[in-house]
Formats: C-alpha cells, sequence, structure tokens
C-alpha cells in the first residue's frame, strides 16, 4: 500500500466530509473512553497502593467481627466494628503486655457530634485514640501539638483539629490554646493536622482528635471500632497475626468473631478487585470500538456499491484485484487511524482535566492498546468491503445503473 494508494483513498473520503467524521465518531468515543476509565481505575489503584505505603509494613489491623479475603471473600459475625463482642483499649494492652514483638497498640474510636466555635455549628466525625497515632499515621500537625500521653491518661478534654473543620468553622488562623465545644463539652483546641486531602472520596482532613479516655467519658462507651498493631518484626507478621488471635480468643472473646489483618493481604485483595474493575471499565468502553468498527464496515459497503461504475472502469484501464483492494482498506484504516488519534488526543486531555476532581492516572500502555485495537478494527471492517470491490467484474461493474 503505497503513498499514491493512500492519497487516493483520502481523496475518495474527503468527497463525502460529513459521512466520514460520523463513521469515525464511534472510534473517538471508543479510544477516549478506554483510556479515560482505564486512567481513573489506574488512579483509584494508585491511591490505595500510596495508602498503604504510608501506614507502613510493619503494622496489624484488628477489628470487631470477621472479614475473609481471597475465593472465600466476604464477612461473617456483622461488618467490622459493628460485631457483639466488642474490642476495647484494654484488649490492646493485653496484646501488648503478652506478645514481646508488639511495640504498641493504638486503639481507634469514631463517631459524630456537634462542634461549635464562635456561634459556629456543624455536625463532625470525631476520633478518639491515644497519643501513638500521630506516629503511627505519620499525622504531623501545622499548628501547636499532638496530645501526650499524659492526656490520655489524664481524660484532658483536648482536642487537634483537621483542616476542614477549621475552614467550616471560619477560623482563618492559629487556633491553638482557645475553645470549642464538641457534644456540648468545653474542650481546648492543643493543635491543628496538616492538611492531606481527599482519598477514594473520603475527606482525610475532616475530623478532630480527642484522647481515648476522654472519648470513653464523653460518649460514654467503651468500643474500639478498630485498632493499630505495631510490630518490630515485619518479616513475621503471619506468626504475629496467630499470636494476636490466640490472644484475643484467651482474654477476650469466646468466638472467633474478630479480624487480625496483615496489612499485605489487605493490599492484595484491593489491587485484585481495583485491576478487575478497572479490566471491566476497559471493556464496557471498549464496545464502543466494537460499534465503531461496524460503522466503517457499513459504510464502505455503501461505498462500494455507490462506486461499482468506478471500479469497472479502473479494472478496465488496468487496475488488479489487489489495486482495488488496497484502495478501500486503505480508506478503512484511514478512518479508524483518524478516529484513534482523535480518541487519543480527547481521552488523554479529559484525563488531565478531571485531574482537577480525581487522581487519574494515564499509562502509556493504555493509548498504546487503544490505538492499535482501532487499527485492528479498521482492517477488519474494511476487509469485507475491499474484497468485495476487488471481485467485482469489470463488464458487470460498467453497465451496473
Amino acid at each position: 500500500m503505497n503513498i499514491d494508494m493512500m492519497k487516493i483513498a483520502i481523496g475518495a473520503l474527503i468527497i463525502h466530509k460529513v459521512r466520514s467524521l460520523l463513521t469515525i465518531l464511534g472510534i473517538v468515543i471508543g479510544v477516549a473512553a478506554v483510556i479515560l476509565l482505564v486512567s481513573i481505575g489506574n488512579g483509584l489503584t494508585s491511591i490505595v497502593n500510596e495508602q498503604f505505603e504510608e501506614l507502613g509494613t510493619d503494622l496489624i489491623f484488628v477489628m470487631p467481627g470477621k472479614i475473609k479475603f481471597g475465593d472465600a471473600a466476604g464477612r461473617e459475625g456483622g461488618p467490622p466494628g459493628t460485631s457483639n463482642n466488642k474490642l476495647t483499649p484494654r484488649t490492646g494492652i493485653e496484646i501488648q503486655k503478652r506478645i514481646p514483638s508488639i511495640i504498641a497498640t493504638v486503639p481507634v474510636a469514631t463517631t459524630f457530634a456537634s462542634v461549635s466555635y464562635k456561634g459556629e455549628d456543624r455536625v463532625t466525625p470525631i476520633l478518639g485514640t491515644t497519643s501513638n497515632y500521630a506516629i503511627i499515621r505519620k499525622s504531623p500537625t501545622s499548628f501547636g501539638t499532638f496530645f501526650d500521653a499524659s492526656a490520655d491518661n489524664g481524660a484532658k478534654k483536648v482536642a487537634i483539629m483537621g483542616q476542614t473543620v477549621l475552614d467550616d468553622l471560619s477560623i482563618t488562623h492559629d487556633p491553638t490554646g482557645e475553645k470549642i465545644k464538641i457534644a456540648g463539652q468545653t474542650f481546648r483546641i492543643a493543635g491543628v493536622l496538616e492538611a492531606k486531602g481527599s482519598a477514594l472520596g473520603n475527606d482525610q482532613d475532616d475530623l478532630i482528635i480527642i484522647p481515648m479516655s476522654t472519648y470513653e467519658r464523653t460518649f460514654d462507651v467503651d468500643k474500639v471500632n478498630y485498632m493499630y498493631v505495631k510490630t518490630s518484626d515485619p518479616e513475621h507478621l503471619a506468626s504475629t497475626v496467630t499470636a494476636i488471635k490466640d490472644v484475643l480468643l484467651k482474654t477476650h472473646l469466646k468466638a472467633e468473631d474478630f479480624s487480625v489483618v496483615d496489612p499485605k493481604e489487605l493490599l492484595n485483595t484491593a489491587s485484585t478487585i481495583l485491576g478487575s474493575i478497572t479490566a471491566a471499565l476497559g471493556g464496557i468502553a471498549a464496545i464502543s470500538l466494537v460499534v465503531g468498527g461496524i460503522g466503517i464496515a457499513n459504510i464502505m459497503l455503501v461505498s462500494v456499491t455507490e462506486r461499482t461504475k468506478e471500479i469497472g472502469l479502473r479494472k478496465a484501464v488496468g487496475a488488479t484485484y489487489r489495486h482495488i483492494l488496497s484502495q478501500f482498506l486503505a480508506e478503512a484504516i484511514f478512518l479508524s487511524l483518524t478516529g484513534g488519534l482523535v480518541g487519543v488526543l480527547i481521552g488523554t486531555g479529559l484525563s488531565l482535566l478531571l485531574r482537577q476532581f480525581v487522581n487519574t492516572d494515564i499509562t502509556w500502555w493504555s493509548i498504546g492498546i487503544s490505538f492499535g485495537v482501532s487499527l485492528l478494527v479498521g482492517v477488519t471492517s474494511g476487509m469485507g468491503p475491499a474484497i468485495k470491490a476487488a471481485r467485482k467484474d469489470p463488464i458487470d461493474a460498467l453497465r451496473y445503473e
């Protein structure tokens, strides 16, 4: 297929500009959708990986309720955090006391409560935990300091504010040392967390952290939604998980109505799920490419019929089977490649535009595969009509009305 043949093919398509543009529309939409949806799926995967990397490889999660992974994925005994057998802060103390490799346990309890500051009110997530939370979750402060162990031991009414809460309460200055009301009780603002932004649609700055003992007294609960367990031996997490389960069964829970989770296991499960979602999104978008291919095949068949006399004339003056085949195939390929190129530009542009609102990750392989598939669609869609045109008898073609 030489340059002259491609010029002839392009010239034939330009004659019917509107029809050609409508034909490539399916390819444009398909390629753009594949790139856009795959970039969104990859962005979600990147966020999950970053979250687990931030936690590190030396943490284990403990929560009420039974979670299963892998082929038996699901829950038993109610969702985590809602089991009848509740974990308590004392559970973490017992785990750390009985297992030498455990260097810290950080219980976390959460609820919602009204918060007011100088006439401004809002309902805010309240998180009760210990001073080690700041170290394990890598939560530095932009103003003030995180509370220490004495605040937890003494049930002091101190609060660490998230940036979103400050914004909603119209606090534009350093509020350290000022008073704020949480659930009707007065707290002193000890610090403000550095802004983290959103992850997977969750605003990480929309919270207030108070000492665990203060949380228990304020909300009259003795319940832990989950617990971080930090080990000094990350190379043997599996054996540590087993040891934690043994401690819980012996000292706290009669039945295994809890989950002790290795973060690597969580990451693998999350990556598998997100990978499947990304593939499914790409597959759904690829249907548009198939529709576009059908459109190309249809328009090429119409073109063959309309240009029957032209085919007969070209054969009469010496055009061979190969010449006719190449011309019509070149037209189909040009349509698909043009649609693919425009689709790549639109898909990439939309992905970059959406990056202001959601995390997107454009990969070269998604662009390459999309463009390659559009080329394949052009070849397969145009081959049938091209063969039909090349097989026409020149005498019958010249007589065609």
